[in-house]
């Protein structure tokens, strides 16, 4: 078995594997120098903490102990499909019966003019060492993208007492998934912070000095920042797969197994698009935590011949200033919204198809407020439930019993 990508979901699969009592060689390739680690963390604690620290997924230790072999520091860069091999950068060559695509996905490129290195993305921990020392006291950081990523960096580098603007095209910061509602709560938090959110301004030219960064906005005026971080999303590293003849539709496209077109190669995780059966078998690409997770394991499953379909439903949290988002499903696919109101100011939108399925439930609240009733909610959605909406907004009903019902 051989897995192309170390990052969470490549590190989840090898060590599932194992898990299932497959005894054959499993070979894991990164491309970076570090053991397999979780990404959340390079936004919030990788930022923040006294002495940033990558939270391994496995040690050297562990690897060895379940026998699986981590090549680092190298990519792979053709498969020979035909010949079941897979060449890498340093020109050696790996065998395979099954193959694991587990490339994840990259930070899109601003494409403009002007760009040089105090311009930064932000993906590996190596790029959270280099933005975190900039984050400090009198240095102003510009971050351009009003997402997840861009806005919890913002909050780091608050805490930090770095001077902060954020620059979103868009009308609105969190666009994507995000009732403008919860996106609203989550602005001001910012704002009170001291925080600059820009919004519906797009950017008209970027300059990099080498001492500071000079942004231009569409309406003419400027910003001035010791350091550009750029967060607009994230495309699927999709290449090796395309070179390969593999099916790319929004990512590596699979089936609801995760296997490609061909029948040894599988992907999950960021690279991969994949039909949801819960959403009547709609093709997405998820870029969060747990689909990570879930999806390594269940390729490492299916790989051994289980033959199972990805049945999970999607969900994505964010920390920011002691307010936790937890959104379960996709609310794009909801057409009405009922609201149910928790303590401490908390709060679920509940998101209801035509027919009065319950598609999706976001909620936002202090600490783990809205953490238990979203859970729930995601049991309602996996259930293709139509609970009364009157009962979704009334917190005299507990969501465990329109479960059981």
């Amino acid at each position: 078995m051989v897995i192309i990508g170390a990052g969470e979901c490549g590190g989840r699969a090898a060590l599932t594997l194992r898990d299932l009592g497959y005894e054959g060689p499993v070979t894991l390739v990164g491309d970076e120098p570090h053991l397999p680690y979780e990404r959340p963390p390079l936004s919030k604690e990788a930022m923040t903490s006294e002495a940033p620290l990558i939270k391994a997924i496995a040690s050297d230790e562990l690897l060895a102990e379940r026998s699986i072999r981590h090549i680092h520091s190298a990519r792979a860069v053709a498969i020979d499909r035909a010949a079941h091999v897979v060449r890498l950068s340093d020109g050696s060559s790996l065998a395979y019966d099954k193959l694991l695509l587990a490339t994840g996905s990259a930070p899109r490129k601003l494409p403009m003019p002007g760009l040089g290195g105090r311009c930064v993305y932000l993906r590996t921990f190596n790029d959270a060492l280099a933005i975190r020392a900039h984050l400090s006291a009198g240095n102003r950081v510009a971050i351009i993208g009003g997402g997840f990523i861009g806005l919890e960096l913002a909050a780091s580098a608050r805490k930090l007492g770095a001077t902060v603007t954020v620059l979103e095209a868009q009308p609105r910061i969190l666009m994507r998934g995000v009732p403008a509602e919860i996106a609203e709560i989550i602005h001001k938090a910012h704002e009170t912070e001291g925080v600059k959110v820009l919004t519906g301004q797009g950017i008209a030219a970027i300059a990099d000095n080498g001492v500071e960064v000079l942004v231009t906005l569409a309406d003419g005026n400027e910003v001035v920042a010791d350091l550009a971080v750029i967060g607009i999303g994230a495309v699927p590293v999709t290449a090796l797969a395309a070179e390969a003849g593999l099916a790319i539709d929004n990512g590596i496209a699979v089936d609801g197994t995760l296997r490609t077109d061909d029948p040894d190669i599988f992907a999950a995780g960021d690279c991969c698009s994949f039909p949801l059966g819960v959403y009547g078998g709609r093709r997405v690409r998820l870029e969060a935590w747990r689909n990570a997770q879930e999806q390594g394991a269940l390729a490492a499953k299916n790989m051994l011949g289980a033959n199972e379909a990805h049945a999970a439903v999607p969900w994505f949290w964010s920390d920011q200033y002691g307010l936790t988002l937890q959104i379960a499903g996709l609310s794009d696919e909801g057409r009405s919204t009922v609201r149910r109101d928790l303590d401490d100011g908390a709060f679920i939108l509940f998101h209801l198809a035509d027919d009065g399925r319950l598609v999706a439930a976001s909620g936002i609240g202090p600490g783990n407020a809205v953490a238990r009733d979203i859970r729930l909610a995601e049991m309602l959605i996996a259930k293709r439930a139509s609970p009364a909406p009157e009962a979704l907004g009334s917190q005299a009903v507990k969501l465990k019993s329109l479960l059981a019902a």
